[in-house]
């Protein structure tokens, strides 16, 4: 805040307060030439009267009690521009002060949590329910309350993993964040190339397109694709290039979306999250996120 906005707020703060003032000792004067006490201001409604009768003592008193606290919590806390109160308290001092005494009751916790294996810890109902409040407040925004994803963010709670779904692949992905980039591939390729392309990627996950489509794009897949995805679409975690064999999209599965992807490409960003929660908290979350998947992983077992 500039010096000149800080003096403007601290003189109309001022300005009011001085204002109440003048308006109550005005109003409370006695003038010449009123009526008397028992009479009334000439007012009526109704057959109600309304008397000239000055206020309690002691409701006058209350507005300059009032007043006189004002002016005490503007010296002790800050609403005069940028002075800071003779206190020293902000808005960020006492939320950095709640979060290092909540840090200092919960840190045993989560460091006991840290010793236990991601996917023992998966199955620890306790753990699970503050690992859910992690996920609520940090991860539901992208991936949906129930990690199921929506355009642009991956599904995190199916068997499908564009870095990997090992438990110590989920934790890096969390920790240390992901940056995932599809290239662009309209200054390389014509419309029929980028349609071509994607009816063979269309095909990829068992659906149906013109087989004239299919031939010419494994062609252009094979040059321009297949170096990341590979050359039947089984994906490589080690490069967060998705499996294209399967029905599930993170930016929309259909014709449209596909050509959009290979023409414009795709950007995707995973934060980091090792500064914000620290190692232990992201090791529970981690376990949160493995157990979304758990039936689905459990399913993919028993099918072997």
């Amino acid at each position: 805040m500039s010096a000149f906005w800080s003096w403007w707020i601290t003189l109309i703060a001022l300005a009011n307060i001085l204002a109440c003032v003048w308006l109550i000792r005005w109003t409370a004067r006695k003038r010449p030439g009123e009526a008397a006490e028992h009479e009334t201001t000439g007012h009526e409604w109704d057959g109600l009267s309304e008397l000239n009768r000055p206020m309690p003592r002691w409701w006058l008193w209350l507005f300059y009690i009032t007043i006189v606290f004002g002016l005490i919590y503007l010296v002790l806390y800050p609403g005069l521009g940028r002075f800071d109160g003779l206190l020293g308290w902000s808005q960020y001092g006492a939320w950095e002060e709640e979060v290092a005494s909540m840090e200092e009751r919960t840190a045993p916790l989560f460091a006991e949590y840290a010793k236990i294996p991601i996917p023992e810890l998966a199955r620890n109902d306790e753990a699970m329910q503050t690992g859910r409040r992690l996920f609520g407040n940090n991860c539901a925004v992208c991936h949906g309350a129930d990690g199921g994803g929506r355009i642009g963010f991956p599904n995190i709670a199916n068997d499908t993993w564009q870095w990997g779904g090992e438990p110590e692949e989920i934790y890096a992905s969390i920790l240390n964040g992901r940056e995932a980039v599809m290239p662009g591939f309209g200054g390389a390729m014509d419309d029929e190339d980028v349609e071509a392309t994607a009816a063979f990627v269309f095909h990829l996950s068992g659906r149906d397109a013109p087989e004239d489509l299919i031939q010419r794009g494994e062609e252009t897949f094979g040059n321009f694709c297949a170096a990341c995805h590979g050359p039947g679409g089984e994906g490589n975690k080690a490069m967060g290039a998705p499996k294209l064999t399967r029905d599930e999209w993170t930016y929309g599965g259909g014709m449209d979306s596909i050509m959009t992807t290979i023409r414009d490409g795709r950007r995707g960003r995973m934060p980091a999250q090792k500064d914000l929660l620290g190692e232990d908290r992201v090791h529970v979350l981690a376990a949160y996120v493995y157990s979304l998947s758990a039936d689905e992983r459990e399913d993919a077992g028993d099918a072997e």
